[in-house]
């Protein structure tokens, strides 16, 4: 099996496990800590998208200079030396971003937040909180990103599994024994981060060979990746405006509970980016790689076979979120009203969020051919025409507003962003993207909809269960069995 089969194979079970993790124990939070408390779990992962903009490109760009170093394009001394002065400028960032947020607990819990129920005094420590929380899993992502680069990723995900497992169950057991307060929810985090960041660190440095001498700060260093993470800095800024601005109004606009809502669909939204993203993570660096030894014809190759895979994995997924929505969150959640609220807010982010996946595999293309204008120009087109709409649409359509914009713009990405990467990149690969790689796994739409018409409506719950992963065995086979570079696979595996 090859590198990059391997890769992709570890993260999917290592990504499914952790967002499993990661989804699996929402109902019970909510029933420990309440709506509003759930509500600032929102507010953490709001924070934690924005605050990445510190990062300042140094993960993906330390990603790919991993990749090219294992390409032949570093000594043993430069790659320390880049890791030892990508670290130094991590800490120093982390340090201002636990910081500011300890400064500014006191203003975001009476000023920009609206508990109706959760004492501000509570509220402004769980924020204090979050601060350090922010930062440990900023330095966290460093390594990440490295081991990433370095294709190391079967063991990544073996113990990211764990450790997702240990953050989020162990959550739930810290509010159960421990305490029933957010407060105890985001210290657990804390040390979990700390725990993490010193097993991924150390396995980094065991994976580079020893050098002459002992790794360094390096301007030489930086001055040579920095012209990359320029490119990705920007990248950074566009894509959270791009990503996050709808939630830091509604945060600002709407109630906690009803923010707490908003935050609860965009989270099984973002299963649809979990299922594209171990896709990406396993193709970028051989995309890098291939693109370093010259070799054209098998990029092309890679690019169209991750692509349709990216279609395969989140077409299906995304099909049954939308005509079940509300079955899935019931069955989920067993609350019949929580369910009713979310499904139509999951609709419209479930389909936004499809497109944004399926444009994942042409991004890390551009990013592979260190182009990361690409990317600054779709983006910022995007901000300019998101954040007014948001701030039209959101005081008179409310959360439904917002969601409706985050659906047009993520269309527009793929029907028109494709048009302007493919005159520069591949540029007789086009309509094979739009045709093979997106539109024949596409056709399951058919299967979804037969499925959900015929519903009977009155399932118990293990019959309920039954049907819905019938169904989506159903789309996932048709889809895999319409995208030409698999379908040949898995004749093979069948016949066998």
């Amino acid at each position: 099996m090859t590198s990059v089969k391997r890769n992709v194979i570890a993260n999917y079970l290592g990504g499914g496990w952790s967002a499993l993790m990661g989804l699996a124990f929402i109902p019970l939070y909510i029933r420990y800590l309440g709506m509003e408390a759930y509500g600032l779990i929102g507010v953490f992962a709001v924070l934690q998208a924005w605050l990445t903009l510190l990062d300042m490109g140094m993960t993906p760009t330390l990603n790919r200079e991993m990749a090219r170093y294992s390409a032949g394009a570093h000594t043993a001394q430069s790659i320390r030396d880049l890791l030892r002065s990508l670290e130094i400028i991590c800490l120093a960032m982390a340090a201002v971003i636990g910081s500011a947020i300890f400064l500014s607990a006191s203003w975001l819990s009476t000023r920009w937040l609206q508990a109706q129920q959760l004492p501000t005094d509570e509220v402004a420590h769980a924020i204090s909180i979050i601060g350090l929380v922010v930062a440990l899993r900023f330095i966290e992502g460093l390594y990440r990103g490295a081991i990433l680069g370095l294709q190391k990723q079967v063991w990544l995900n073996a113990i990211g599994s764990g450790l997702a497992t240990l953050r989020w169950g162990g959550a739930v057991l810290v509010l159960i024994w421990v305490s029933r307060s957010i407060e105890a929810f985001f210290v657990w985090q804390g040390l979990v981060s700390l725990a993490s960041i010193s097993l991924f660190g150390f396995v980094v440095y065991r994976q580079l060979p020893k050098s002459g001498s002992a790794a360094r700060f390096s301007l030489t260093a930086l001055k040579n990746i920095w012209r990359f993470a320029r490119g990705m800095l920007a990248i950074t800024l566009l894509a959270l405006l791009l990503a996050q601005v709808d939630k830091l109004i509604l945060s600002r606009l709407l109630s906690l509970e009803m923010f707490g809502y908003y935050t609860l669909a965009g989270s099984v939204a973002a299963v649809l980016s979990q299922l594209a993203a171990p896709v990406s993570q396993a193709y970028y660096p051989r995309f890098t790689e291939v693109l370093t030894k010259g070799d054209s014809e098998a990029l092309t190759g890679l690019y169209h076979q991750a692509a349709q895979l990216v279609s395969i994995m989140t077409i299906p997924a995304a099909l049954m979120l939308v005509f079940f929505g509300e079955n899935i969150l019931f069955l989920w959640t067993g609350d019949a009203l929580l369910a009713q609220k979310v499904a139509p807010l999951l609709v419209l982010l479930a389909l936004g969020t499809l497109f944004n996946s399926l444009m994942h595999i042409p991004y890390m293309l551009t990013l592979a051919h260190a182009w990361p204008g690409f990317a600054v120009r779709s983006n910022l087109v995007a901000v300019i025409l998101l954040v007014p709409a948001v701030l039209w649409a959101t005081p008179r359509y409310g959360a439904l507003g917002a969601a409706w914009i985050w659906f047009i713009l993520n269309a527009g990405y793929v029907l028109l962003g494709m048009h302007y990467l493919h005159r520069h990149l591949l540029k007789r690969e086009k309509w094979h993207w739009y045709i093979r790689d997106l539109g024949l796994p596409a056709w399951v739409i058919i299967l979804v909809a037969a499925s959900w018409l015929m519903h009977p409506g009155s399932l118990n719950t293990a019959g309920e269960i039954a049907w819905l992963l019938a169904s989506s065995a159903v789309a996932l086979l048709g889809s895999a069995f319409a995208a030409p570079s698999l379908r040949a696979h898995l004749r093979m595996a069948f016949s066998r």
